[in-house]
């Protein structure tokens, strides 16, 4: 893997010529006076002049634009190092406010003050997607659902509304079209090293992003709209993106070691690696995360490009081809069809890490996010950098040409190292389903310590029929449990009681902890996966909906607040309580047992595997079905012994039939 040390540049010829040399070409002055108004107004008329249209079909000529807007460019960075902090808060900062992050796009004019590489390209990766945020929300004004990709907003209807399409066109030439700069995508995708990005294209960025404030302030006052800002995306469960212990201000050290002399780090990106594990530790954890996902995305496609032989794709691809992303990378199969090398050189836990914290809908999506601008950079949580920060450092251990066995056996390189080869996916569907029972489980435990009313209360009452229904069911889920029992762990539960012993939260412990692969689902296996998930949500809100219809009705009665008609219900509800127990246990174990065989399902023909399809979801319906007869409004006690009756006879004829996975799996 030398290679890491003879690449020079990731960005393929055409594009080095673009974004390199291209806006040099020009060596004339331009006088900023063209374009900046006596009263601090962008003069859009003058810069949309030098947008070029080709002449076949009127779209923008890319090339000859870039080439005439290069002066431009070095004219307005040079007027931005000319003026004082206080003199631009004074002339621009009103301008930035519709971007939500005022203090951002004031700390990008520091930073061109400066122009040192890492930071220029820093600010242009947090000004890019803060626009882009901002741009969303104003599309919002006159569209419904905001384009995902920042090259189908800009070239929406609705912006050219707001702004105009020379405007939009203008913009499009430094971001978000394949054709132009591309300057987003060619840093958030790790292709640009610091000193390939000029810092007057991110002054110019900055300049463009206050005119844009300007055309939108007159917009809003013309049409007397508001423009709304959507929340940040908050990080939940983040004890969940809890993989590896609290780095040390040692580990950080070896980190910087580990980077010069690992081959997962091509020598040009060094830079980028080095302020991010120094932004770390000046708590910029934001400005961390966001300078070491390219760098993860380049040492994978370096890894990638390597394992599948195809060295041609670590470089940027012309606008006709694609990119190699992490999208590609993490991909089963190459774009031949050819099996991707990348998952078996990498191994299961680092590509459930990489899965977890880059991919899977219910996970993080960390890069989507903060690239997009979703997330609040001031807060973002020391705990979820901490995890880039850990496992960046697990791979440059693991891919380095140098003997680096003394780093993999360092006190404090080794946990981390521990941590990344066992972890297990937290937000795959597999893993969402686990968690799901459990927690309904434990929602269902707390049934026992209800308060109930005493005995003698209960006497009073005339005309309450018997326990016989209940005790009827119980016999029939008895006989269920028995049938599946042979499916079970044997050490879970004794044979004496085939409910109570059997149907217990030790036995989904113990099925919820085994291991079932993640990696590339087949899509049979999502579909049922997406069913039983919602089995579960509702057999949890059954019981969420039983503690509170309990706790109230007790409370009334003990008040004496119930008439004869609510307290005969109370009565019903506690004898169907007996039985609907131990069904929403069955229920859970049911599909935890399927779970633990869900990749069986691949091998049900067509028929089969429809009629299966058809018995989980009319369990479904029953569970659906028991949240509406459980709710406070519909208090309807006496049919759900009636729908339970049912259910139960479908699931034992299922089972009569061995149409289910775990019957499969022997």
């Amino acid at each position: 893997m030398a290679l890491s040390h003879s690449v020079t540049t990731c960005l393929s010829p055409p594009v080095h010529y673009v974004i390199c040399k291209l806006g040099f070409e020009k060596k004339d002055a331009y006088d900023i006076n063209n374009i900046l108004s006596e009263n601090g107004e962008v003069c859009w008329q003058a810069l949309t002049e030098h947008v070029c249209y080709l002449e076949s079909d009127q779209s923008v000529d890319y090339i000859k634009s870039i080439r005439s807007l290069g002066p431009v460019c070095e004219s307005v960075n040079s007027h931005f190092k000319s003026l004082t902090k206080e003199k631009f808060v004074i002339q621009y900062a009103l301008w930035f406010h519709w971007t939500n992050c005022t203090e951002l796009f004031v700390e990008v004019f520091d930073v061109l003050q400066h122009t040192q590489t890492t930071e220029v390209a820093l600010a242009l990766m947090k000004l890019t997607s803060c626009l882009e945020r901002a741009l969303g929300d104003v599309y919002l004004l006159i569209g419904k659902d905001c384009p995902f990709l920042l090259r189908d907003l800009l070239a929406s209807e609705q912006l050219a509304v707001v702004f105009g399409q020379a405007v939009m066109d203008v913009l499009r030439i430094f971001i978000g079209s394949p054709y132009g700069l591309n300057l987003r995508n060619v840093l958030w995708h790790g292709f640009a090293s610091p000193q390939e990005i000029p810092a007057k294209y991110c002054a110019m960025l900055l300049f463009l992003t206050a005119g844009l404030g300007q055309l939108l302030q007159m917009y809003l006052l013309q049409t007397k709209c508001i423009l709304v800002h959507r929340p940040c995306v908050i990080f939940v469960s983040s004890e969940e993106l809890d993989v590896f212990p609290d780095l040390s201000h040692e580990a950080l050290s070896i980190a910087e070691e580990l980077v010069k002399l690992s081959s997962f780090v091509l020598q040009t990106m060094i830079p980028f690696w080095m302020a991010a594990l120094t932004a770390f530790k000046q708590s910029r954890y934001a400005d961390c995360v966001i300078l070491l996902l390219p760098q993860l995305e380049v040492g994978l496609r370096l890894l990638f490009t390597t394992t599948n032989k195809c060295p041609n794709r670590l470089l940027t691809a012309e606008p006709s081809a694609l990119y190699t992303t992490f999208d590609e990378m993490l991909a089963k199969h190459l774009d031949n069809e050819e099996v991707n090398q990348l998952p078996a050189v990498l191994e299961e836990p680092a590509m459930e890490l990489l899965w977890d914290f880059l991919n899977h809908q219910e996970g993080p999506r960390i890069r989507d996010r903060l690239s997009h601008g979703e997330i609040s950079l001031e807060a973002f949580p020391r705990e979820v950098a901490n995890q880039i920060v850990a496992f960046a450092i697990t791979l440059l251990c693991r891919f380095s040409d140098e003997d680096v066995f003394a780093f993999k056996e360092h006190m404090v390189i080794k946990p981390l190292m521990n941590c990344a080869s066992c972890y297990r996916s937290q937000f795959h569907p597999i893993s969402r389903l686990k968690k799901q029972v459990l927690e309904c489980m434990k929602s269902i435990h707390l049934w026992p310590e209800l308060p109930v009313v005493p005995e003698e209360h209960v006497q009073t009452i005339k005309g309450l029929e018997g326990n016989a229904e209940a005790s009827t069911l119980i016999l029939v889920i008895s006989e269920i449990v028995s049938q599946l029992q042979q499916y079970m762990p044997h050490n879970c539960y004794s044979s004496d009681d085939p409910v109570d012993s059997v149907l217990t939260e030790r036995l989904l412990i113990e099925l919820c902890d085994t291991r079932v692969c993640t990696l590339y689902s087949p899509r049979p296996v999502l579909e049922i996966l997406a069913i039983l998930r919602k089995i579960s949500a509702q057999c949890h809100q059954v019981s969420e909906q039983v503690i509170a219809s309990t706790e109230l009705r007790y409370k009334r009665w003990m008040n004496r607040n119930l008439r004869s008609r609510q307290r005969h219900n109370y009565l019903r509800m506690l004898n169907s309580i007996k039985f609907l127990s131990p069904v929403l246990r069955l229920i859970l174990v049911m599909i935890t047992l399927e779970l633990v065989n869900v990749h069986l399902v691949c091998k049900k023909n067509q028929f089969d595997y429809q009629q299966y399809l058809k018995f989980l979801k009319s369990v479904l319906q029953y569970t659906e079905n028991l949240v509406t007869y459980t709710s406070l409004e519909k208090n309807k006690w006496d049919e759900t012994t009636e729908l339970t009756n049912k259910a139960l006879i479908k699931i034992r004829k299922i089972s009569d039939r061995k149409l289910m996975l775990m019957q499969l799996a022997t």
